[in-house]
Protein backbone atom coordinates (compact mmCIF):
# COMPACT_ATOMS: atom_id res chain seq x y z
CA UNK A 1 0.00 0.00 0.00
CA UNK A 2 1.54 3.43 -0.66
CA UNK A 3 2.32 5.08 2.13
CA UNK A 4 0.19 7.91 3.65
CA UNK A 5 1.89 11.43 3.90
CA UNK A 6 1.93 11.29 7.89
CA UNK A 7 3.90 8.05 7.67
CA UNK A 8 6.06 9.60 5.47
CA UNK A 9 6.67 12.66 7.28
CA UNK A 10 6.96 10.55 10.45
CA UNK A 11 10.16 8.23 8.69
CA UNK A 12 11.71 11.87 6.88
CA UNK A 13 12.22 13.43 10.57
CA UNK A 14 14.90 11.41 12.33
CA UNK A 15 16.51 12.57 9.02
CA UNK A 16 15.96 16.44 9.42
CA UNK A 17 16.88 15.93 12.66
CA UNK A 18 20.15 14.66 12.17
CA UNK A 19 20.80 17.52 9.08
CA UNK A 20 19.71 20.28 11.91
CA UNK A 21 21.96 18.56 14.16
CA UNK A 22 25.10 18.59 11.93
CA UNK A 23 24.34 22.40 11.09
CA UNK A 24 24.16 22.96 15.15
CA UNK A 25 27.73 21.44 15.60
CA UNK A 26 29.27 22.52 12.63
CA UNK A 27 30.74 26.03 13.10
CA UNK A 28 32.12 24.36 16.26
CA UNK A 29 34.30 21.78 14.59
CA UNK A 30 35.59 23.99 11.87
CA UNK A 31 35.94 27.78 10.93
CA UNK A 32 34.52 29.15 7.88
CA UNK A 33 36.57 28.09 4.84
CA UNK A 34 39.14 31.32 3.42
CA UNK A 35 40.99 30.98 0.49
CA UNK A 36 44.15 34.43 0.72
CA UNK A 37 45.70 33.95 -2.82
CA UNK A 38 49.75 36.30 -2.10
CA UNK A 39 51.71 37.16 -4.81
CA UNK A 40 54.87 35.58 -3.61
CA UNK A 41 56.27 33.77 -0.36
CA UNK A 42 57.58 36.70 0.85
CA UNK A 43 59.06 37.77 4.36
CA UNK A 44 57.24 41.12 3.17
CA UNK A 45 54.18 39.43 4.24
CA UNK A 46 55.14 38.36 7.62
CA UNK A 47 52.19 39.83 9.35
CA UNK A 48 50.02 37.43 6.88
CA UNK A 49 52.01 34.29 7.79
CA UNK A 50 52.11 35.26 12.02
CA UNK A 51 48.39 35.41 11.73
CA UNK A 52 48.20 31.82 10.59
CA UNK A 53 50.91 30.46 12.64
CA UNK A 54 49.86 32.27 16.03
CA UNK A 55 46.39 31.38 15.45
CA UNK A 56 44.74 34.84 14.88
CA UNK A 57 42.64 33.45 11.98
CA UNK A 58 41.64 30.66 14.06
CA UNK A 59 40.16 33.33 17.06
CA UNK A 60 38.12 34.86 14.10
CA UNK A 61 36.66 31.58 13.50
CA UNK A 62 37.68 31.20 9.89
CA UNK A 63 39.87 28.49 8.22
CA UNK A 64 42.39 30.41 6.18
CA UNK A 65 44.16 28.47 3.02
CA UNK A 66 47.38 30.33 1.49
CA UNK A 67 47.72 30.40 -1.58
CA UNK A 68 50.51 31.02 -3.88
CA UNK A 69 50.15 32.94 -6.86
CA UNK A 70 53.78 33.53 -8.58
CA UNK A 71 52.92 36.77 -9.55
CA UNK A 72 50.94 40.22 -8.32
CA UNK A 73 48.25 39.85 -11.03
CA UNK A 74 47.73 36.16 -10.34
CA UNK A 75 46.81 36.13 -7.19
CA UNK A 76 44.19 39.89 -7.65
CA UNK A 77 42.85 37.55 -10.76
CA UNK A 78 42.12 34.40 -8.59
CA UNK A 79 40.00 37.66 -6.15
CA UNK A 80 38.36 38.66 -9.02
CA UNK A 81 37.21 35.10 -10.72
CA UNK A 82 35.72 34.37 -6.63
CA UNK A 83 38.80 31.43 -7.12
CA UNK A 84 39.75 33.35 -3.55
CA UNK A 85 38.32 35.91 -1.49
CA UNK A 86 41.63 38.10 -0.85
CA UNK A 87 45.41 38.46 -2.02
CA UNK A 88 48.20 40.07 -0.64
CA UNK A 89 50.28 42.25 -3.47
CA UNK A 90 50.95 45.51 -3.97
CA UNK A 91 47.78 47.65 -3.81
CA UNK A 92 49.14 49.58 -7.58
CA UNK A 93 47.80 46.20 -9.13
CA UNK A 94 44.53 46.39 -7.38
CA UNK A 95 44.59 50.30 -8.43
CA UNK A 96 45.30 49.21 -12.28
CA UNK A 97 42.40 46.42 -12.24
CA UNK A 98 39.85 48.92 -10.40
CA UNK A 99 40.97 51.57 -13.32
CA UNK A 100 39.88 49.53 -15.88
CA UNK A 101 36.88 48.70 -14.05
CA UNK A 102 37.11 45.44 -11.89
CA UNK A 103 35.21 45.68 -8.79
CA UNK A 104 38.30 45.39 -6.09
CA UNK A 105 39.52 47.48 -3.62
CA UNK A 106 41.91 46.90 -0.30
CA UNK A 107 40.53 46.38 2.51
CA UNK A 108 43.98 46.14 4.95
CA UNK A 109 47.33 47.33 5.34
CA UNK A 110 49.96 44.43 5.20
CA UNK A 111 53.21 46.63 4.44
CA UNK A 112 53.29 50.33 5.43
CA UNK A 113 57.37 51.52 4.09
CA UNK A 114 58.77 51.16 0.80
CA UNK A 115 61.10 48.23 1.52
CA UNK A 116 63.64 48.78 -1.14
CA UNK A 117 67.32 49.78 -0.49
CA UNK A 118 70.44 50.65 -2.38
CA UNK A 119 73.44 48.47 -1.82
CA UNK A 120 77.02 49.06 -2.94
CA UNK A 121 79.92 47.41 -3.09
CA UNK A 122 82.53 48.51 0.09
CA UNK A 123 84.83 49.98 -2.06
CA UNK A 124 82.29 52.26 -3.71
CA UNK A 125 82.31 55.39 -3.08
CA UNK A 126 78.75 56.81 -2.46
CA UNK A 127 78.11 60.00 -2.49
CA UNK A 128 74.24 60.97 -3.69
CA UNK A 129 72.23 59.75 -6.32
CA UNK A 130 74.88 61.46 -8.82
CA UNK A 131 77.09 58.82 -7.99
CA UNK A 132 75.48 56.38 -9.66
CA UNK A 133 75.92 58.39 -12.85
CA UNK A 134 77.52 55.48 -15.58
CA UNK A 135 77.40 52.62 -12.90
CA UNK A 136 76.28 49.24 -13.93
CA UNK A 137 73.43 48.13 -11.73
CA UNK A 138 71.40 45.12 -10.68
CA UNK A 139 67.60 45.58 -10.28
CA UNK A 140 64.38 43.39 -10.20
CA UNK A 141 62.75 43.01 -13.65
CA UNK A 142 59.91 44.94 -13.94
CA UNK A 143 56.90 45.78 -13.70
CA UNK A 144 58.41 45.93 -10.19
CA UNK A 145 58.23 48.78 -7.14
CA UNK A 146 62.01 48.43 -6.59
CA UNK A 147 63.09 48.83 -10.09
CA UNK A 148 60.13 51.45 -10.35
CA UNK A 149 61.43 53.27 -7.39
CA UNK A 150 64.70 53.61 -8.29
CA UNK A 151 63.82 55.09 -11.80
CA UNK A 152 61.84 57.32 -9.87
CA UNK A 153 64.62 58.28 -7.40
CA UNK A 154 66.80 58.94 -10.63
CA UNK A 155 64.28 61.40 -12.27
CA UNK A 156 63.99 62.97 -8.46
CA UNK A 157 68.03 63.83 -9.15
CA UNK A 158 68.11 65.25 -12.85
CA UNK A 159 69.21 61.65 -14.11
CA UNK A 160 67.95 59.35 -16.88
CA UNK A 161 67.49 55.38 -17.15
CA UNK A 162 70.05 56.27 -20.12
CA UNK A 163 72.50 57.83 -17.66
CA UNK A 164 73.35 53.81 -15.76
CA UNK A 165 73.25 50.56 -17.11
CA UNK A 166 70.28 48.72 -15.81
CA UNK A 167 70.57 44.88 -15.52
CA UNK A 168 67.23 43.08 -14.41
CA UNK A 169 66.85 40.05 -13.42
CA UNK A 170 64.37 37.64 -11.97
CA UNK A 171 62.93 39.08 -8.64
CA UNK A 172 65.20 37.26 -5.69
CA UNK A 173 67.68 36.72 -7.91
CA UNK A 174 69.98 40.23 -7.02
CA UNK A 175 72.68 39.10 -5.31
CA UNK A 176 73.88 36.49 -7.63
CA UNK A 177 75.11 39.15 -9.88
CA UNK A 178 75.96 41.33 -7.42
CA UNK A 179 78.19 39.72 -5.46
CA UNK A 180 79.93 37.70 -8.68
CA UNK A 181 81.07 41.15 -9.35
CA UNK A 182 78.56 42.51 -12.32
CA UNK A 183 78.21 45.57 -11.04
CA UNK A 184 78.65 47.49 -8.08
CA UNK A 185 75.18 48.71 -7.16
CA UNK A 186 72.24 46.66 -6.69
CA UNK A 187 68.65 47.96 -5.74
CA UNK A 188 67.17 45.10 -3.06
CA UNK A 189 64.60 43.86 -1.72
CA UNK A 190 64.83 41.63 1.42
CA UNK A 191 65.55 38.71 2.38
CA UNK A 192 68.35 39.82 -0.68
CA UNK A 193 70.11 42.78 1.24
CA UNK A 194 70.64 41.09 4.08
CA UNK A 195 72.46 38.47 2.11
CA UNK A 196 74.53 40.79 0.32
CA UNK A 197 75.41 42.78 3.68
CA UNK A 198 76.34 39.63 5.25
CA UNK A 199 78.90 39.17 2.86
CA UNK A 200 80.37 42.33 3.14
CA UNK A 201 78.36 44.56 1.16
CA UNK A 202 77.06 48.20 2.16
CA UNK A 203 73.93 49.66 2.33
CA UNK A 204 73.67 53.26 1.07
CA UNK A 205 69.83 54.31 0.76
CA UNK A 206 66.92 52.95 2.54
CA UNK A 207 63.45 54.33 0.78
CA UNK A 208 61.71 53.56 3.53
CA UNK A 209 63.45 56.17 5.55
CA UNK A 210 63.48 58.13 2.66
CA UNK A 211 59.69 58.25 2.08
CA UNK A 212 57.82 57.71 5.63
CA UNK A 213 54.29 55.74 5.06
CA UNK A 214 54.39 54.27 1.84
CA UNK A 215 51.24 51.65 0.74
CA UNK A 216 53.28 48.68 -0.63
CA UNK A 217 51.80 46.05 0.16
CA UNK A 218 48.01 45.21 1.04
CA UNK A 219 44.99 42.89 1.12
CA UNK A 220 42.55 42.76 -1.54
CA UNK A 221 39.04 41.98 -2.44
CA UNK A 222 36.08 42.40 -4.55
CA UNK A 223 33.53 44.76 -3.50
CA UNK A 224 30.57 42.75 -2.87
CA UNK A 225 32.93 40.28 -0.36
CA UNK A 226 31.20 39.27 2.40
CA UNK A 227 31.44 41.81 4.79
CA UNK A 228 31.34 39.59 8.29
CA UNK A 229 34.38 37.54 6.67
CA UNK A 230 36.15 40.47 5.45
CA UNK A 231 36.13 42.23 9.12
CA UNK A 232 37.45 38.83 10.35
CA UNK A 233 40.10 38.82 8.15
CA UNK A 234 41.35 42.37 9.19
CA UNK A 235 40.45 41.36 12.48
CA UNK A 236 43.17 38.98 12.10
CA UNK A 237 45.71 40.86 10.47
CA UNK A 238 45.51 43.47 13.00
CA UNK A 239 46.54 40.73 16.40
CA UNK A 240 49.25 39.84 14.26
CA UNK A 241 50.95 43.01 13.56
CA UNK A 242 50.48 43.87 17.04
CA UNK A 243 51.54 40.43 17.84
CA UNK A 244 54.65 41.53 15.85
CA UNK A 245 55.38 44.69 17.83
CA UNK A 246 54.96 43.23 21.29
CA UNK A 247 57.04 40.04 20.55
CA UNK A 248 59.98 40.72 17.76
CA UNK A 249 61.61 38.04 19.23
CA UNK A 250 58.83 35.57 18.33
CA UNK A 251 58.20 37.19 15.08
CA UNK A 252 61.43 35.87 13.92
CA UNK A 253 61.01 32.68 14.71
CA UNK A 254 58.11 32.45 13.30
CA UNK A 255 60.74 33.72 10.09
CA UNK A 256 62.90 31.34 10.26
CA UNK A 257 60.15 28.77 10.13
CA UNK A 258 58.59 29.98 7.34
CA UNK A 259 61.94 30.17 5.35
CA UNK A 260 63.90 27.24 6.45
CA UNK A 261 66.60 27.40 3.40
CA UNK A 262 67.69 30.76 4.32
CA UNK A 263 70.41 31.61 6.78
CA UNK A 264 68.76 32.25 10.53
CA UNK A 265 71.18 34.87 10.73
CA UNK A 266 70.45 36.58 7.17
CA UNK A 267 66.49 36.28 8.30
CA UNK A 268 66.94 37.91 11.71
CA UNK A 269 68.85 40.66 10.34
CA UNK A 270 66.01 41.15 7.39
CA UNK A 271 63.68 41.01 10.14
CA UNK A 272 64.60 43.54 12.75
CA UNK A 273 65.71 45.77 10.05
CA UNK A 274 62.14 46.21 8.54
CA UNK A 275 61.10 46.25 11.94
CA UNK A 276 63.74 49.13 12.89
CA UNK A 277 62.67 50.99 9.64
CA UNK A 278 58.86 50.88 9.91
CA UNK A 279 58.10 48.42 6.64
CA UNK A 280 55.78 46.64 8.79
CA UNK A 281 52.83 48.78 9.67
CA UNK A 282 51.65 49.47 12.91
CA UNK A 283 48.19 49.03 12.29
CA UNK A 284 46.04 47.24 9.65
CA UNK A 285 44.98 51.27 8.96
CA UNK A 286 46.27 52.91 5.50
CA UNK A 287 46.45 57.12 5.81
CA UNK A 288 45.51 58.88 2.81
CA UNK A 289 48.99 60.14 2.77
CA UNK A 290 50.63 56.45 2.38
CA UNK A 291 48.30 55.67 -0.42
CA UNK A 292 49.15 59.07 -2.56
CA UNK A 293 52.92 58.48 -1.97
CA UNK A 294 52.71 54.52 -2.83
CA UNK A 295 50.63 55.07 -5.79
CA UNK A 296 52.61 58.45 -7.16
CA UNK A 297 54.96 56.27 -8.50
CA UNK A 298 52.55 54.59 -10.52
CA UNK A 299 51.26 57.55 -11.88
CA UNK A 300 54.82 58.63 -12.44
CA UNK A 301 55.61 55.37 -14.52
CA UNK A 302 52.83 55.95 -16.40
CA UNK A 303 50.65 53.16 -15.17
CA UNK A 304 48.23 54.79 -13.77
CA UNK A 305 46.65 57.71 -15.11
CA UNK A 306 45.29 59.08 -12.03
CA UNK A 307 45.18 58.83 -8.05
CA UNK A 308 42.37 56.26 -7.11
CA UNK A 309 40.08 57.91 -4.95
CA UNK A 310 41.07 57.23 -1.34
CA UNK A 311 37.03 57.24 -0.31
CA UNK A 312 36.19 54.02 -2.39
CA UNK A 313 39.30 52.44 -2.69
CA UNK A 314 40.08 51.48 0.77
CA UNK A 315 37.39 50.51 2.52
CA UNK A 316 37.44 51.94 6.06
CA UNK A 317 34.21 50.51 7.74
CA UNK A 318 36.37 47.49 8.36
CA UNK A 319 39.86 49.01 9.36
CA UNK A 320 37.57 51.57 11.77
CA UNK A 321 36.05 48.72 13.20
CA UNK A 322 39.02 46.36 14.48
CA UNK A 323 40.95 49.92 15.47
CA UNK A 324 38.09 50.52 17.82
CA UNK A 325 38.07 46.94 18.94
CA UNK A 326 41.67 46.73 19.54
Amino acid sequence: MTPSRPSLAKRLRPLAALWLAGLTILPAQAGQKVTISQAFQSMLYLPFYVAIGEGMFEKEGIDVTKETAGAPNVALSAVISKSAQFSIHGPEWTAIAASKGAPVNIVANVVNGAAVWIATAPDFDYKDVQSLKGQKIVSGLMPTTSTSLFLKLLKENGLKQSDVDITQVQIGSEPGPFLAGQAKVAVMYEPGLDQVVAKGMKVVLGFPKLYGPYAFSSVSARKDVDPVLAQKVVNGMQMAIRFMQANPDKTVTIAKREFPSLDPAVVESAVKRMIAEKVYPESVDISPEALRVGMETQVALGNLAAQPDYATFVRREFIEKTLSAN
